[in-house]
């Protein structure tokens, strides 16, 4: 297989703190590049484990359309300015952040009062305005996940009147966009291909970081294909019944049936399994009052066999 390397090429911080990375993996067979930048992005877009705040309290508020007086914004917009805070959480416990502030103030994600285990990624979000005079006190719930979830309206009905649920968008990468080229490396201008990534974060983690973790979830999805073994499992004969192994002798038998059964390699009652009413009649000095004596027999202990081959 051909080896291919990985050059990251670009990385920015943009004022918000969102980084953007630029990777070069190549070079490729042909198809390679395909397959390997579908992958990739469905692993960043929908399977990275990132953090999020997904519910807040207002003091005074007991449901989103209320007004807060002092304040510019309304309850709906801080919720969407909180839901849009980045937040980077290394805990997988829920962590609760509060703010109370007096105005005049400019409410900005940095104000948030975290533990040690929460980062506010991007410090100037702007939460809410309060004038001069009136108060606002804020609590913020993160949480760790993957992907998307939205409110659960069920378990509101359980959960605090004044605790306000927000749909959580728990992914760390914003953006993953790829293209592939074509590049002659090979002696004789061979085509091989090349695998342009370019991924944006929200600032939680870094593209490196990102690519990595991606690329360790496909692994663990193919491992266990590398580990098949096709290996054709032999059936089991099934073992014969009790009655089969009972030898000749123990039917008690005339002398003249056990004789011209014994000449026929008759030795016990799994060979005589095997023969049918016709069958019997067809052994030498062996007439139809034998044959009887034999069914008789048999059936004595829970065996018949059939009258003729065909219905066998």
């Amino acid at each position: 297989m051909l080896q291919y390397q990985i050059e990251r090429i670009d990385h920015q911080v943009a004022n918000d703190r969102s980084q953007t990375g630029v990777f070069l993996i190549g070079p490729l067979e042909r198809g390679q590049a395909t397959t390997l930048g579908n992958s990739l992005r469905r692993v960043l877009m929908g399977g990275l484990e990132g953090s999020a705040v997904t519910a807040v309290r207002i003091a005074g508020v007991n449901h989103e359309y209320a007004t807060i007086p002092g304040v510019r914004e309304d309850v709906l917009d801080i919720l969407l300015n909180c839901k849009q805070i980045s937040v980077d959480c290394r805990s997988q416990d829920l962590e609760i952040g509060r703010i109370a502030v007096t105005g005049p103030a400019e409410v900005k994600a940095k104000d948030i009062q975290f533990s040690s285990q929460v980062e506010v990624v991007d410090g100037d979000r702007p939460i809410a305005t309060v004038h001069e005079g009136h108060n606002l006190e804020l609590e913020l719930h993160v949480e760790r996940g993957v992907g998307y979830r939205p409110v659960d309206r069920r378990n509101e009905e359980t959960s605090a009147i004044d605790l306000l649920q927000i749909d959580a968008v728990f992914m760390p990468i914003n953006r993953v966009n790829f293209t592939i080229d074509e590049t002659a490396v090979a002696e004789g201008g061979s085509t091989r291909e090349r695998l342009k990534m370019e991924l944006v974060t929200d600032g939680s983690t870094s593209p490196d970081d990102a690519l990595a973790e991606a690329a360790n979830q496909l692994i663990e999805l193919f491992q266990p294909l590398a580990t098949v073994s096709m290996v054709e499992e032999i059936p089991e004969e099934p073992e014969p019944a009790v009655e089969a192994q009972i030898p000749l002798e123990e039917l008690n038998l005339s002398v003249r049936a056990y004789n011209c059964l014994k000449r026929a390699q008759v030795n016990s009652v799994s060979d005589l399994m095997g023969f049918s009413y016709e069958d019997l009649l067809e052994i030498k000095n062996f007439g139809s009052k034998s044959a009887d004596e034999v069914i008789e027999a048999l059936e004595r202990i829970g065996i018949s066999i059939p009258q003729s081959r065909t219905s066998a």
